[in-house]
């Protein structure tokens, strides 16, 4: 894989499920300061992803795998590799079932939501049996739509912009933004942990720290501005109180009366980013799974991955409302146990044990 197909592939996967469901967590905290907690959480997701490729960087040549077992030692890296590997399940299994409930509720509302898992799923299997190298030609294909229908989607919302729906600033000081980065930092930026994996199967190793903030910029750049034109556009209250901001966003597109209900570019946008997220996680437990089992061939678990996350799916939470609960409440602590507490972690095994001589 090229550093450029990397870079594409970590502003897909750190715009993401983002894209679509950000907006209304900062909205709901911080209200009409919300554009103001998309900024702070870039800025604070930008260090932890400069962290990640720090880890990175202490054996360019070995994934987290190999460099859990290599820091920790067999049997504490094989702990370490086991739950980080939940982490990424769970992390997947997530993405199949926010889509097939978009998909279920917003676009095919008489359709089974397992007739979606298997549908989604269906694709996510001929990615993990094509492997990794053509899910990067894949995105690389995708890129220059998703810019496009992004490019559209800003200019035909400009004239519904209202500059007032941003004042005051600061009505609730600075808590309520404080309170509603950390969503913004954890789900777009945090969760691009999982990539070290692949970090060995990238051309110019060195280099890949600064392409992985490139990549992690240019989305924050994106999911900023998709906040700030809901506000602008939406309003606070409509915005914190709507489950896809972003999708009902697109549907106020009105150009004369004729170009109107355009909510079908979020759609494809959101699915693109989605899909390249969800095909990219699903590799990597693929991956993992395989080396702590020493399989020599990889694709023998996708198959069953894929049965697995579709059964999981259906049972990952009883309803939508507790499923958004546990996004909301818990999720940001969960991403920053492995995407902010383990990369320190192994910093600092790896400077003792150099310190030790080990």
């Amino acid at each position: 894989m090229s550093v450029r197909q990397f870079t594409i592939l970590v502003f897909l996967i750190a715009v993401g499920d983002s894209i679509l469901i950000l907006p209304a967590i900062p909205a709901a905290e911080a209200k009409q300061d919300a554009w103001l907690s998309g900024i702070l959480g870039l800025l604070t997701g930008l260090l932890v992803v400069y962290l990640i490729g720090t880890v990175g960087r202490l054996y360019p040549r070995l994934n987290l795998i190999e460099c859990n077992a290599k820091i920790f030692g067999a049997w504490f890296g094989t702990i370490a590799s086991l739950l980080f590997l939940g982490y990424i399940y769970y992390n997947a299994v997530g993405l199949v079932r926010i889509i097939s409930d978009f998909m279920a509720t917003q676009i095919m509302p008489e359709t089974p939501i397992d007739a979606v898992h298997i549908l989604f799923l269906s694709i996510i299997f001929m990615s993990l049996r094509l492997g990794l190298e053509t899910i990067a030609r894949a995105s690389e294909i995708f890129l220059p739509w998703f810019v496009l229908l992004f490019l559209g989607l800003v200019l035909f919302l400009v004239p519904q912009v209202d500059i007032e729906q941003l004042h005051p600033f600061f009505a609730n000081g600075i808590k309520p933004v404080l309170r509603g980065s950390i969503f913004s930092a954890t789900n777009p930026y945090i969760e691009l942990v999982p990539l070290l994996m692949i970090f060995p199967y990238v051309n110019r190793t060195e280099k890949l720290r600064k392409h992985l903030v490139a990549g992690a910029l240019f989305a924050g750049i994106v999911l900023v501005i998709m906040i700030a034109l809901s506000i602008l556009v939406l309003g606070a209250d409509f915005t914190s109180r709507n489950m896809y901001p972003s999708y009902t966003l697109a549907k106020q597109i009105s150009i004369g009366h004729f170009i109107e209900r355009l909510e079908v570019i979020m759609a494809i946008m959101w699915i693109i980013t989605v899909f390249v997220k969800a095909s990219i996680f699903t590799y990597l437990l693929q991956l993992g799974l395989a080396q702590l089992l020493k399989l020599r061939d990889t694709r023998v678990l996708a198959l069953p991955l894929v049965f697995i996350l579709a059964g999981s799916a259906t049972a990952f939470a009883p309803n939508i409302t507790s499923f958004n609960y546990a996004t909301t409440s818990y999720w940001p602590f969960f991403d920053m146990t492995f995407g902010l507490a383990l990369p320190v972690l192994l910093i600092g095994v790896h400077a003792l044990r150099r310190r030790g001589g080990a």
